[in-house]
């Protein structure tokens, strides 16, 4: 398990790309065979990919790192197969998951195992993990159950459709909040008019990009703005303090979780244009 630690507005607005990439860009999420995580210590939210291939993998606490017996001992975590059809099994009980579908599994739960259909063609699961203090039940939410939410204009290069799935109307939690967002083509803006939310973070996972396409992920205080180039199944750190908006060489599609105290999706500080420096 990789570990990021925290930074602020005033040394980041100092740091140079590789700096910047280092501290909040997250690459090699999907190792064939193998699970990858990072522990943030932004509101110690875990962020990680797998892909099972010939063998099921297994959701395993790293005992130094997290102080705790099984991975779910004191977390919850919500799951999205971006690959093709896999399953997950909880305890015994399996969901299969097809693209696009989510998965929440609460506190307490103490096997979970990642599984392909085909290990020629394997699923891609995606997830993002945090404390939590209570259990909730496990549940699946295939995208073709998720209210879509039509939102922006083809004249702004900004038109998608976003599905909730982990939410205070949605897939109950303790503060994980998971959602994802499709642009349609010929849109490339995401989050513009941009804002910040100082009372949760968030991770940015970008995916359905062409191999030669990028994301160039906004960063930083309104007025002390960075970028960050991204690229296919990429995740990007983005503490409370911090704007996340980019724009792509092509529409794209991507995974958004939160973590902090507050899951009202609303919740959140505006960013004028005219403050954006």
């Amino acid at each position: 398990m990789e570990i990021r630690y925290a930074t602020n507005p005033a040394a980041t607005k100092a740091f140079d790309t590789e700096q910047l990439r280092n501290e909040y860009l997250i690459e090699g999420l999907f190792i064939p065979g193998e699970l990858k995580l990072v522990y943030s210590h932004v509101d110690r939210i875990i962020t990680g990919g797998v892909i099972p291939t010939s063998q099921a993998i297994a959701l395993e606490a790293d005992r130094k790192e997290m102080g705790a017996e099984f991975f779910l001992a004191r977390r919850e975590i919500g799951i999205i197969n971006v690959g093709p059809r896999g399953s997950v099994v909880v305890d015994g009980e399996e969901f299969v998951m097809e693209t696009k579908d989510c998965l929440y599994i609460g506190l307490g739960k103490r096997e979970v195992l990642f599984k392909s259909e085909d290990s020629a063609n394997p699923a891609r699961f995606y997830l993002n993990s945090t404390p939590a203090h209570k259990e909730y039940p496990t549940a699946k939410a295939a995208i073709s159950e998720a209210e879509p939410n039509h939102l922006g204009s083809i004249t702004n290069s900004n038109e998608r459709t976003i599905y909730k799935y982990i939410h205070e109307q949605g897939i109950k939690s303790c503060q994980l909040v998971m959602g994802m967002t499709l642009l349609k083509p010929g849109n490339m803006w995401n989050t513009m008019p941009c804002h910040t939310h100082n009372r949760r973070s968030e991770v940015y996972f970008y995916f359905d990009m062409p191999e030669d396409g990028v994301v160039f992920h906004l960063m930083g205080e309104p007025t002390e703005t960075r970028h960050v180039v991204v690229r296919n199944e990429q995740a990007i750190i983005s503490p409370s303090w911090s704007i996340h908006s980019g724009v792509g060489t092509s529409n794209y599609t991507f995974i958004w979780g939160m973590a902090g105290e507050n899951q009202e999706f609303a919740d959140m500080d505006p960013v004028t244009m005219k403050e954006l420096r």
